[in-house]
């Protein structure tokens, strides 16, 4: 009698969720940005935002909540009413290198939220400046490994993707030069035109008009094929070295609690936006590779974040260790 009656209540429940996800949303949907407006990760939640409000027949917001790599705004949403009409934009900085980075983290990445589908990825690329002797990837290992000491690094602060990419370049070479943080992507990259830092590593919107210019030199991008904006830019695999690997990943997430009907329903729409030609050319626009079919979803992003966590933790532990 008593798993009758319970039978009877997950179906009751299952109902009510369902028509919940088929009236959602009834008002305005916030999605969380963790990030200052015009950057790869605000870009990236517009172009799903649009996508959500044509499907859904609602406003879709981005807020942007930027602080501490990321993890203020995201910390923010973890905590949200768990209705679904509090989204996220994550990355591999707020949702895999964080964990490592900030010991006291609000939020666990792989526990707080309910995945919704990865968006892209975007490979990044190594730009050095422009008078800076290497000219190729394997010419600027060695001159790295010579010129330790007084090298440094650009990034756009602590757990940033350009943080966290020139961390896995760093390790694979074996240095650790000095790393000068700035409030962004395009400090850093200003920094570099002039002349006062030596590299940075950034997804490869930010660098591609510099590179393009002439006023500062592309050596390798982070990923297993070559970009279609760079064409002439060999991968680092392609430079001899196989572990910089960092095509950071955009995805959208809910908070924890949030009825799996809606989360489903949000997911559908995501996968089955990447497939129009109007998303997929914004998302190649930005230097975007679009994730095939089979690792789209909510259970192929819950895989990524996990592995990601488990890649990068070692690291940056070992990069943190002096």
């Amino acid at each position: 009698m008593r798993s009758l009656l319970a039978s009877v209540a997950l179906v009751a429940f299952a109902g009510v969720g369902g028509a919940q996800a088929q009236s959602y949303p009834t008002r305005a949907v916030t999605i969380v940005v963790p990030f200052a407006a015009g950057g790869p990760a605000d870009i990236t939640a517009r172009i799903v935002a649009d996508q959500f409000a044509r499907a859904l027949g609602q406003q879709f917001l981005v807020e942007n909540v930027a602080g501490a790599g990321g993890t203020t705004g995201t910390t923010r949403a973890a905590r949200a009413n768990p209705d679904g009409y509090t989204l996220a934009l994550g990355h591999m900085g707020t949702h895999a290198a964080a964990v490592a980075l900030y010991p006291n983290l609000a939020y666990k990445p792989d526990v707080d939220f309910e995945p919704v589908g990865l968006i892209a990825e975007q490979p990044e690329l190594l730009a050095v400046r422009k008078d800076l002797p290497p000219g190729t990837l394997k010419d600027f290992v060695a001159y790295a490994k010579a010129n330790e000491s007084k090298l440094n690094m650009a990034h756009a602060g602590i757990g940033s993707v350009s943080h966290v990419g020139c961390l896995l370049l760093n390790a694979a070479i074996g240095i650790k030069p000095t790393m000068v943080p700035f409030t962004g992507t395009g400090p850093a990259m200003n920094a570099l035109i002039a002349g006062q830092v030596d590299y940075v590593c950034d997804p490869i919107l930010g660098p591609l008009p510099h590179v393009r210019a002439g006023t500062v030199k592309a050596l390798a991008i982070a990923t297993g094929k070559r970009s279609a904006l760079l064409p002439d830019v060999p991968t680092a695999a392609e430079g001899g070295l196989p572990q910089f690997d960092a095509a950071p990943f955009y995805a959208m997430f809910a908070p924890k609690g949030t009825p799996q009907p809606i989360v489903d329903r949000l997911a559908d729409i995501l996968n089955r936006g990447l497939n129009e030609d109007m998303a997929r050319e914004r998302l190649l626009e930005l230097g975007a590779e679009v994730p095939e079919p089979n690792r789209r979803g909510p259970e192929a992003l819950r895989a990524l974040v996990k592995s990601e966590i488990a890649r990068l933790t070692p690291i940056i532990a070992a990069a943190s260790a002096k």
